[in-house]
């Protein structure tokens, strides 16, 4: 019977196994594993927090809880735009601290075969590469699979941490 009971928790955590919600900046599609996802939202008033990279854009209230958003386009290096109707907030859970990705537009949630994951570029041609897990392909298309983990460097972390301690 207890085997049992761990073959079905086991599936049930596995059927988020290989499920990317992707989205994109400007032409590129990228994609983040759909575990991390807790939801998606339409562009709040960001308050403004002093003394942080320009790419973390400030914090939102989200029914009570206050959540650091960031600025994926900004991160990533690429021109700022203006927000629009289809400027998205990418709520995700890292390490249990709540974190907003501001990105151009959500694109669908994928099914991508570990099989058809090839491993991000190597370091070598100088290729910043710390933001990806791999090259995803579905759907005749290529996604730059990102690591949610390592989206914030440490540092980074720090300052949104910083956000939430009780004074």
């Amino acid at each position: 019977m207890a085997e049992n009971s761990l073959e079905k928790d086991y599936l049930e955590e596995d059927t988020q196994h290989g499920r990317y919600l992707t989205f994109s900046l400007e032409e590129e599609v990228f994609g983040i594993e759909i575990k991390y996802v807790t939801e998606i939202i339409g562009m709040q008033s960001i308050t403004k927090v002093p003394e942080v990279p320009p790419h973390i854009k400030g914090i939102i209230n989200l029914r009570g809880k206050i959540i650091p958003v960031i600025d994926v386009r900004l991160q990533f290096g690429k021109e700022p735009v203006d927000y629009n109707d289809r400027t998205c907030i990418i709520v995700i859970d890292i390490d249990a601290v709540s974190v907003g990705l501001i990105v151009d537009n959500v694109e669908e949630v994928l099914n991508i075969d570990d099989e058809a994951i090839s491993p991000p570029p190597s370091n070598k041609t100088g290729f910043e590469n710390r933001f990806m897990k791999g090259i995803g392909k579905a759907g005749g298309k290529v996604q730059l699979l990102l690591d949610c983990e390592r989206l914030l460097k440490s540092d980074e972390m720090e300052i949104v941490e910083e956000l939430f301690e009780e004074k």
